[in-house]
C-alpha cells in the first residue's frame, strides 16, 4: 500500500474575470450559439493560438502545481491574498474541477474551507452531523457514536434541533469544524476559517488539530498565523500567485515568508484584487512607517519615536468600526495590539463615520522595540459584530538599536522589546 495520502501533478486552475452573463436563455439560443462557435472555430482554426487576447479575460489562480503529502503528514501552506491558497483547497476538497493536471486523494477527505460549506441550511445541527458522516462514507451507527462529542465540543446543544440557517456565523463554525474533526476523514483540510472564531475557540480547533495530528491522520492547514503555523505543522509550502514558489521545513519556510514575501519599503499600498468582497464598504489603501520627519522608511532607531499610518477609504458610513495594529515578532508571536479607538472619549467621537478617505495614526515611543525584524498587521473591525478586514503580515520593518540603553555592553539582549527603565540604586 502507498504511504502517499495526496499526489498533485501540474495542477492548474484557470478563472473567467468579469460577471457572467445573467438573462435567461432559450433552448433555441443555446442551440444557435452552440452551431455558431462551432462554425466559427472550424473556420478560425490555428488563428486563436495566434491570438495575443485569446487569454486576455481569464486568469490562472494556481498553475503547474505539483506535490506529494505522505500519510500522517501534517503540511502547512501558506501565502498572500491571492495566491491560490484556498482555490488549491477546494481543487482537493473535490469542491471543483482543476483546469489541468490532477490530483489523487487516498481516503477519506474531511474540509472546514468556509462557514457553512457542506452544511444544508433547511436542516438542523442534528441532521447536519449525519448528513457530512454519510458523505464520507461512514455508517450511521459510526456517526451517532461520535454524535455526544461532536456536539459537546461545538457548544451548541441547545440549538442542535434548529435549522442551521439561523445559527450565528460563530455558531455555524463551531459545529463545522466539530464535525470535520471529529468524524476521522483520513484527510483533513482547514483553510483560513478559524480566524472566525473568538482567540478561546481558535484554542480549542488548535488543540484538537494537534490531536488529530498526533493520531496519525493527515492535514493540510492554510494560516496567516505564523505562530500557528510553526507549532502545528512538519513542513510547509509557499504560493504566490498561483506558483509553488518553495517548499521546505516550517521553520526555514516561515522564515523565508516573512523576510523575502513581505514589504521591504516601508509601505504597502493593497491592489484591488487583494481586497475580498466581504471588506466592503471598507478598502484598505496603504500601511506606512514614518520617521520623526515624516519620510517613509523601512528601518526605524529605536531610540527614537516613529509614526504608524494606515490609510484607507469608506464608500459607506460605518458605525462603531475600530483600525488595529498588530506588532509581531517574525516567529509570528505577539509583541503588543493596538486600536485606534482605545480611548473611550476618542471612541464616543469616532463611534460613526462618514464615508470618505481616512488616515489613523498612531506614534510608538522611542525606546520600545530591541534591534531585529518586527512584523506589522492590521485589522479593521467592529466590536464582536463583524471583521471587515485583516492582514496579518502586511509590513514587515527593521530596527536600529545603535545607542540604546545598554550597547555599551556587546552582548545580545534578548526580547523584542528594549524600554528604557528608570532605576534607581540604593545603599544602605
Amino acid at each position: 500500500m502507498s504511504d502517499i495520502a495526496i499526489r498533485v501533478i501540474n495542477l492548474g486552475k484557470k478563472y473567467q474575470l468579469g460577471a457572467l452573463g445573467t438573462n435567461y436563455r432559450t433552448l433555441r439560443d443555446t442551440i444557435v450559439d452552440t452551431f455558431s462557435a462551432t462554425t466559427q472555430a472550424l473556420l478560425h482554426a490555428g488563428e486563436r493560438a495566434a491570438s495575443p487576447k485569446a487569454d486576455e479575460n481569464r486568469f490562472w489562480a494556481l498553475k503547474d502545481i505539483n506535490f506529494e503529502v505522505k500519510t500522517g503528514q501534517v503540511l502547512g501552506v501558506v501565502g498572500r491574498n491571492g495566491a491560490g491558497k484556498s482555490t488549491l483547497l477546494k481543487i482537493l476538497s473535490r469542491v471543483t474541477e482543476p483546469t489541468e493536471g490532477h490530483a489523487e486523494i487516498h481516503g477519506r477527505v474531511g474540509s472546514l474551507l468556509e462557514v457553512g460549506t457542506g452544511f444544508h441550511p433547511e436542516l438542523t445541527g442534528r441532521e447536519n452531523i449525519f448528513l457530512n458522516g454519510a458523505i464520507l462514507g461512514m455508517k450511521r451507527t459510526e456517526i451517532t457514536s461520535k454524535f455526544d462529542e461532536i456536539v459537546a465540543f461545538s457548544e451548541v446543544e441547545k440549538f442542535i434541533d434548529t435549522p442551521v440557517k439561523r445559527y450565528s456565523s460563530g455558531m455555524y463554525l463551531r459545529l463545522a469544524f466539530a464535525v470535520a474533526a471529529h468524524l476521522e476523514p483520513e484527510i483533513l483540510v482547514v483553510d483560513e476559517v478559524l480566524a472566525v472564531g473568538d482567540a478561546e475557540f481558535q484554542r480549542k480547533c488548535m488543540g484538537k488539530m494537534s490531536d488529530v495530528a498526533q493520531q496519525g491522520r493527515t492535514v493540510l492547514f492554510v494560516s496567516h498565523n505564523m505562530s500557528a503555523i510553526l507549532r502545528l505543522t512538519e513542513e510547509t509550502m509557499i504560493l504566490e500567485k498561483g506558483k509553488l514558489v518553495m517548499r521546505a521545513l516550517t521553520q526555514q519556510a516561515v522564515d523565508y515568508y516573512l523576510s523575502s514575501g513581505l514589504s521591504r519599503q516601508g509601505e504597502r499600498n493593497w491592489a484591488a484584487d487583494e481586497v475580498p468582497a466581504t471588506a466592503d464598504p471598507f478598502k484598505p489603501v496603504a500601511l506606512r512607517i514614518k520617521d520623526t520627519r515624516g519620510r517613509v522608511v523601512d528601518t526605524i532607531r529605536s531610540t527614537e519615536p516613529f509614526q504608524v499610518e494606515f490609510e484607507y477609504i469608506l464608500d459607506q458610513p460605518l458605525t462603531g468600526l475600530r483600525v488595529g495594529l498588530y506588532f509581531m515578532s517574525t516567529r509570528g508571536e505577539h509583541i503588543f495590539t493596538s486600536f485606534d479607538t482605545d480611548d473611550p472619549q476618542r471612541f464616543e467621537l469616532q463611534s460613526s463615520r462618514r464615508s470618505g478617505r481616512y488616515f489613523s495614526r498612531c506614534t510608538v515611543p522611542a525606546n520600545t522595540f530591541n534591534e531585529g525584524r518586527v512584523v506589522l498587521g492590521v485589522n479593521a473591525s467592529s466590536y464582536r459584530i463583524k471583521r471587515y478586514f485583516q492582514d496579518e503580515q502586511a509590513l514587515v520593518f527593521s530596527v536600529d538599536a545603535t545607542g540604546a540603553p545598554g550597547t555599551q555592553w556587546s552582548e545580545v539582549r534578548m526580547g523584542p522589546i528594549r524600554l528604557a527603565l528608570d532605576w534607581e540604586i540604593e545603599v544602605r
